[in-house]
């Protein structure tokens, strides 16, 4: 749909609002509704949205350790485009227009923070490489029976999950709350974010879904956009929905899977695929493999970006914790699958459903592409059997100021991402580091508290 297109639709159909967002940093959806008329007079130029959005954390406080924006600058305006391709409306907010927005620019110069241009930019490299990224993101996420006022309230304690219990695969839980559940498959297929599959995991009140593919940009934004809308449709059924990646240290932890694979231009071959190899894996593939874990290390923060990401990334804990690969063996960092031709695919099981889409599915690929460009071998043996004693190659780092610390000082990662926005992410995870180390927990006050 064109602009003229799009106006007639707004015109027709007596439209007077729209709402439009962008992810911030952390992949947090923040945004407005806007006018008609505004809308229309910003197709052309854009938006002008105060820079605080890429200058604070995730509860709005703000960072004092980077040079984007702060007090120094002002906190002036930058511009914000909003995508006419990701035109959707709202099912369950009575069909009101939704776009997604971001920071690009035409020349090139886009916001060096704004995690969804950074993506457009490696999917571009894909392009230019002769490759169609076809991707898709999965997640985990825990269903309360609170309210965001509740849980304050309790003060994050005593929580009631959905349903009680370790039933993975229940159809009696999914049917005790058919309602919601078939809220989420249906209100999702008409928002434009269809589902390939919905179902409980192992948990009390857990729930996964996985993504229909889509190219690999159309495939972050509906992973963004399906998390606000869960929490959203979750809220009109007085549940309340969380992707932290493990909120309870007796219980498994959130994933947020990202499957992945390279296709012609045409989409009509899938170059990860090879039939004459005894595993069906093209050079490509391997290629592509090899430039993952080559990359691992330099990249953690983009797939594990917060303090409570390394408490899932535990051995036991159905999360990888070493740097490895294997056919499809869940304790391995990166899965390979080959179940067909047109199935064939990596997932990469590092990031938690706390991951931001578009900078983890960035990692992802342009660490694949830098294997391919290198012809990187996959001289790493595969994993059989349990990852988590197969160190050979190295662990995974096991909290976030050294992952982050690590990312900051790799002349690999700015390579692949730019300096300042290498410098800019990494400092916005070193804050959170800083905010962790004054916090006093609940484990500090009963351990120490009496005793000590």
């Amino acid at each position: 749909m064109d602009k003229h297109q799009l106006i007639e639709y707004l015109n027709e159909k007596d439209i007077h609002k729209i709402k439009f967002a962008f992810a911030d940093i952390d992949g947090v959806l923040r945004g407005k509704i806007i006018n008609k008329q505004k809308f229309i007079d910003g197709l052309q130029d854009g938006y002008g949205f105060c820079d605080v959005v890429f200058g604070w954390d995730s509860s709005d406080s703000c960072y004092d350790n980077i040079d984007l924006t702060g007090w120094h600058t002002g906190y002036p305006d930058r511009i914000c485009r909003i995508d006419m391709d990701t035109f959707r409306t709202i099912p369950w907010q009575n069909d009101i227009p939704f776009f997604i927005a971001d920071f690009s620019k035409a020349d090139g110069n886009d916001l060096h923070s704004c995690p969804r241009s950074l993506l457009k930019r490696i999917a571009d490299d894909a392009r230019q490489m002769g490759f169609h990224p076809e991707f898709s993101q999965e997640f985990e996420w825990f269903n309360f029976v609170e309210t965001p006022q509740s849980v304050q309230e309790k003060g994050f304690a005593r929580l009631q999950t959905l349903t009680p219990g370790m039933f993975g695969y229940s159809i009696l839980r999914t049917s005790q709350h058919s309602d919601y559940y078939y809220d989420l498959f249906d209100l999702l297929q008409k928002f434009n974010v269809p589902l390939e599959g919905l179902h409980t995991e192992t948990g009390p009140g857990v729930y996964e879904a996985a993504i229909m593919h889509d190219h690999v940009l159309q495939a972050a934004d509906k992973a963004a956009l399906f998390k606000n809308a869960a929490k959203e449709i979750a809220s009109k059924h007085g549940i309340m929905a969380s992707f932290m990646a493990k909120w309870n240290d007796a219980l498994p932890g959130c994933s947020g899977h990202i499957h992945q694979s390279l296709w012609s231009l045409d989409k009509t071959e899938n170059l990860f695929y090879d039939g004459t190899d005894a595993h069906d894996m093209s050079d490509t593939f391997k290629h592509y493999v090899a430039g993952q874990l080559y990359c691992l290390p330099h990249l953690l923060p983009m797939y594990a970006p917060t303090i409570n990401s390394y408490k899932r990334l535990v051995e036991g804990a159905w999360a990888p914790t070493t740097i490895t690969w294997g056919f499809d063996n869940r304790t391995a960092a990166l899965r390979v699958l080959h179940p067909s031709k047109k199935y064939t695919r990596l997932e990469t099981r590092i990031p938690g459903s706390d991951n931001n889409p578009y900078l983890g599915m960035a990692a992802a690929l342009a660490s694949g592409l830098y294997g391919i460009k290198h012809k990187l071998a996959l001289d790493i043996p595969p994993t059989v059997g349990n990852g988590y004693l197969d160190t050979k190659n190295g662990k995974l780092k096991p909290n976030l100021y050294d992952a982050a610390m690590d990312m900051k000082n790799s002349a690999l990662a700015k390579e692949l991402f730019g300096s300042a926005f290498v410098e800019h992410f990494t400092q916005t995870r070193l804050w959170e580091c800083k905010q962790y180390a004054k916090h006093v927990s609940d484990w500090e006050l009963k351990r120490y508290f009496e005793i000590i």
